[in-house]
């Protein structure tokens, strides 16, 4: 069963830039995972300390390969001293 996350940053107060850059760097390589069905990261436009994920995974077993990842463990390591606030939520995807 597909597995569809949404995740939230909000950087920290003149850290954008490096959340975008860290975060950006997650795209290309995410997508040409096994298993990844969609993922996109995107910034408010309103709001630019804030940035979301949008991941969809086709199982258990591809979530865990991506956590798995070398570019997972890079930007894992990295992002906490320019983010402020992180929360996921889980998604059911109707239709």
């Amino acid at each position: 069963m597909a597995i569809t996350k949404r995740v939230t940053f909000i950087a920290k107060e003149g850290c954008e830039e490096k959340m975008k850059e860290l975060l950006s760097a997650m795209v290309v390589p995410s997508k040409a995972e096994k298993g990844c069905v969609f993922y996109e990261i995107v910034q408010y436009e309103n709001n630019r300390r804030k940035f979301m994920a949008i991941e969809t995974w086709a199982d258990e077993a591809a979530l865990d390969g991506h956590r798995a990842s070398a570019h997972y463990a890079v930007y894992k390591s990295s992002y906490e001293p320019y983010c402020e606030k992180k929360y996921t939520d889980e998604l059911e995807v109707l239709g």
